[in-house]
Order: C-alpha cells, then sequence, then structure tokens
C-alpha cells in the first residue's frame, strides 16, 4: 500500500514555536509545540532574542512531535516554514550572527538627519507625506544598527528576516519567499520584488540589495534540507523546502481565504482583518497591502498592533484570580474569562474601549492612545475585559468598511483564527458586532495549514490552488448574529466608537506634545 504523503510545516510565532504536519485532506496528524521566550530587553522598550534560539527550539518541537505520533519521518514529502513578520537579523560572510534580532515589538527609534534628499523629498513634501516617511526612517531597524552599532553593520553581509534565517539554516542558501517579505525593508509590495533602483526605500536605508536573499513565490522551492538541518529535524537528508509566506498571510489560507468576498480575522498578538485580492489595493492610501500565502496575489489588511495582546495584558494585571481558580480546578482560565464576557450585557452598560494602546503609521496616526470612556459606579472589571472586546471588534469592523471602500468589493463571509477565535463568548461578540455569521475554520493550527497548503500545490500534491484549498480548509463552528444585540451594536459603533478618534484626537497630539509619548 502507497505511503501517505506528509508535509511538516514549521510555524514560528511570537510564542511559541510548532511542528506540525498535515496530510493531503488537510487533517493535523501530529503537532509538536515549544513555547519560547518572546524576547529579552537589554534597555526598556527593546526586543530581542538570539537567532540561534529560535533554531535550537525549532528542534525541540520536531523532538515533541516525533515523540507524540505514529507517523513517520520518512512519510514527509517536504518542508515549509511561516513565522511571525518584521524580526530582522544580522548575519555576517560565513553565516553566523553578528548580534541578537530585533523582535518586531522592539521600540527603539532610529535618528532622522533631515528630510529626504533630492527629488524624492520634495514629492513627499508636495504630498504631505513627510511625517509618514519620518516614522518609517525611524522605525526601520538597519538605520539604528548602522548608527549605534556601525561596527555590526560595517559586517553585515546579510541581512534576513527571521523567515530567511530558518530557510537558510534548513537548505544553506540564501533564499527566502515573496510572501514573507513584511517589514522595514526595499521591497516593492506591488511587483513582489526587491525594489527598483530609483525607488525612495534605498534612500531611507543603508541596506545594499546585495545583502537581501534570493526571492521565490509561495510554491516555489528553496532548496533541500542539509544533512545536519535534516538530523535537528528527524528527517531525511535531502527532503524540499518549500516557500510558504508570513504567518498572518498563511493564516487567511488556512482559513480558505482565496477571495475579497471573504474577511479573514486574526485575533492574535496583533489583530488583523484581511482580505485577498487579484488587485493591489491599498486599504489606507499610500498603506501598501501585503504579499499572499497565494503567488501574485494581495492581502489587503488593516492592523489592530496591540490586538489581542490586551487581552493577555487584562489577564496579567486584572486576571490573577480567574488564573488561580483555573489552576485549583484544573481547567484553562480562558473558560472563565468568558464567563466574565457573558456575566456583562452587551453594550458593556456605556463602556466604551477604542484599542489604539500603540500608535499607528496614518490611521490611526503617531499620536494616537487608548481610551475608555463612559465609567459609572456599576462599572467591574469584568465590563473592562467585555469592553476590551467590544472595542477590537469595532476597530476590525472600521477596518472592514476601509477595505471594502477601497476595493470596492462587499465582504461577505467572516473567518476567525487566532489565540482568541478560541472563546466563544469573543466569537458571538464579533457576529454581533459585524452583523455577519462568524465561522471558525476546521483547525486552529491555520497558520500551519495554510503554509502546507503552499507546499502541497509546489510538491504537486494538489495541482492548483483553488483544489488544494477546496480539499484542506473548511468550516468548523459557525456562530450567528442575534438581531437584538447586533442593533444594540450598530448604535454603539455608528454613533459613539466612529466619532471617538475624531474628537479625541487633539487631545492626544496635546498628551503628545507635553509628554513626549508615545513618540
Amino acid at each position: 500500500m502507497a505511503t501517505e504523503p506528509l508535509i511538516l510545516a514549521i510555524d514560528n510565532g511570537t510564542q511559541s514555536v510548532r511542528a506540525l504536519l498535515f496530510d493531503r485532506q488537510g487533517n493535523l496528524v501530529g503537532k509538536g509545540k515549544q513555547d519560547i521566550e518572546p524576547y529579552f530587553s537589554r534597555q526598556p522598550g527593546w526586543a530581542e532574542q538570539h537567532p540561534d534560539y529560535f533554531w535550537e527550539q525549532l528542534g525541540q518541537a520536531c523532538h515533541l512531535l516525533w515523540d507524540s505520533t505514529d507517523a513517520r519521518p520518512e512519510q514527509v514529502a517536504g518542508v515549509t516554514v511561516t513565522t511571525q513578520r518584521g524580526t530582522v537579523i544580522n548575519l555576517e560572510e560565513n553565516g553566523q550572527p553578528l548580534r541578537p534580532a530585533i523582535i518586531w515589538l522592539d521600540q527603539r527609534h532610529a535618528r532622522v538627519d533631515g528630510p529626504v534628499k533630492g527629488p524624492w523629498g520634495w514629492l513627499f513634501k508636495l504630498a504631505r507625506l513627510e511625517d509618514t516617511i519620518h516614522r518609517f526612517r525611524e522605525n526601520t531597524q538597519a538605520n539604528w544598527i548602522a548608527q549605534n552599532e556601525p561596527d555590526i553593520w560595517a559586517r553585515t553581509r546579510h541581512f534576513l528576516l527571521l523567515s530567511g534565517y530558518l530557510n537558510y539554516r534548513l537548505t544553506g542558501e540564501f533564499r527566502d519567499s515573496t510572501g514573507s517579505q513584511v517589514g522595514y525593508i526595499p521591497f516593492d509590495y506591488k511587483k513582489h520584488r526587491w525594489a527598483g533602483r530609483r525607488d525612495f526605500k534605498w534612500l531611507t536605508m543603508p541596506v545594499k540589495r546585495d545583502m537581501l536573499p534570493e526571492l521565490v513565490p509561495p510554491g516555489g522551492t528553496l532548496g533541500h534540507l542539509t544533512p545536519e538541518a535534516a538530523g535537528h529535524l528527524g528527517l531525511p537528508s535531502g527532503v524540499p523546502v518549500i516557500a510558504a509566506a508570513s504567518d498572518k498571510a498563511c493564516e487567511i489560507l488556512g482559513s480558505g481565504g482565496l477571495s475579497p468576498e471573504i474577511g479573514c480575522m486574526s485575533y492574535g498578538t496583533t489583530a488583523t482583518i484581511n482580505t485577498t485580492s487579484a488587485r493591489y489595493v491599498e486599504p489606507i492610501r499610500l498603506m501598501p497591502p501585503y504579499p499572499s500565502a497565494v503567488p501574485g496575489r494581495y492581502a489587503t489588511e488593516v492592523m489592530i498592533y496591540r490586538g489581542f495582546w490586551m487581552v493577555s495584558w487584562f489577564k496579567r494585571e486584572f486576571g490573577l484570580r480567574e488564573q488561580k481558580i483555573a489552576e485549583e480546578r484544573g481547567i484553562e482560565p480562558e473558560a472563565l474569562f468568558d464567563e466574565l464576557v457573558r456575566a456583562v450585557p452587551p453594550g458593556s452598560m456605556g463602556l466604551m474601549l477604542q484599542p489604539y494602546w500603540s500608535p499607528g503609521v496614518r490611521q490611526p496616526g503617531p499620536e494616537a492612545k487608548g481610551s475608555i470612556i463612559g465609567f459609572g459606579d456599576v462599572h467591574t472589571r469584568s465590563h473592562i475585559y467585555r469592553a476590551i472586546l467590544e472595542g477590537l471588534a469595532y476597530a476590525l469592523r472600521e477596518g472592514k468598511e476601509r477595505i471594502e471602500k477601497r476595493s470596492g468589493v462587499k465582504i461577505s463571509k467572516l473567518r476567525v483564527a487566532g489565540g482568541g477565535s478560541q472563546s466563544d463568548a469573543a466569537m458571538q461578540l464579533t457576529a454581533d458586532v459585524f452583523g455577519l455569521p462568524a465561522e471558525r475554520p476546521h483547525t486552529y493550527e491555520t497558520s500551519g495549514l495554510g503554509a502546507a497548503i503552499d507546499a502541497a500545490v509546489g510538491l504537486g500534491l494538489h495541482p492548483d490552488f483553488d483544489t488544494a484549498v477546496a480539499a484542506m480548509t473548511r468550516v468548523g463552528d459557525v456562530f450567528e448574529p442575534n438581531r437584538e444585540t447586533s442593533a444594540l451594536y450598530q448604535r454603539l459603533y455608528s454613533e459613539v466608537y466612529l466619532k471617538m478618534y475624531p474628537q479625541l484626537q487633539p487631545l492626544y497630539q496635546t498628551i503628545r506634545e507635553i509628554t513626549g509619548y508615545p513618540r
């Protein structure tokens, strides 16, 4: 009897590394999860991690996988990698790391010396984009390294994202997927290649073209496992390594989001709403859509930077009681937090939250701050918790409407993935705020599944992406909106939430001028 071919998808997120085995039907047949330390901070606001640490934890995740499954290593037809976005790594000539990786959560800023020179600088001034470009230059990690660690930058031969580093460790080749290129790098988001010679990005950072990896589209072959990497993963040498995409892009694909009428929401550390489009559509003017996990497609994304980080923040600061009770009962704390949500009526008795715990670039702007309004003596921490979930849902609904307006396509379906999607209360609240059924994919591991779909097409296990998505994805639980609750949320959203940022924006700006925060 023929051996069922399997795909090993490595999902290196912010909180864990997971080694996932999928079959051609999208079934998860094995899993090894290794929790990781997201970062360490040598200075306030810094977020770094040693590149070798990610590689070591990847190996540990694979070890846990093979200890927990009856599947055999020789069944693996291909390996693929999806990772967190925007984490950068400096390597010297021989491929050794020169410094810790700068994680996407890092908040340091580079110095900006004057406007961009030449015609681009005049154009930015004319278009009133100087503040946007200033923020881009401030946030570009390469600028900070070149300014503050010039010896390190001078020795940097390869400048990679985390995905490019892990693919290098697997294959020995400096290649990465076009679908993984999200960050402060000189990438052309419209043509899905490195920026052209005259692109302004080369004027705003010290990165040179020969520092960057060769790009391969999702589904393409990056290389083959070296003997050392094969031993690290517990696989035979020479197994193909197939290009996937970033974790958010793979999450969309693993949720079955192939077309612009399907809104794919990610309830992760960063909360996002995305659609997949064959057209280049900027959801916010001059903010590009990111590369899709499908070659040549675009992920039209609106992002709430702190997203379900806010839920983690609430649990850490106000949820010790539930965590202690859950430990005593031997249950997951999330079940008790769902009880907090259900204990409060929709609308949180007038408590409204705007979830801008971190500033944006254009919408919201760099002055943005979070706010909670409507407090009264009836409110408890349960109301605050529900208001957080409602505020995130309102912000993502605003993102949905922004995407619809820019694309001209109505979003008629919602697919919700990420850690927060495991909360039934959050799913029902989402359906009610959007007034649409909220669908949960059949597997929690949507990022890994999306990467596996890329590999399945690349390996010829499915002839194309339409066929692969039809075979490997399906809808699990569906949460229908409650008509009365949706009507309440509609009024709160349109009559209160949408007016909060325009009215508070001048106050945020004044706070920024007085205190210097957010910087």
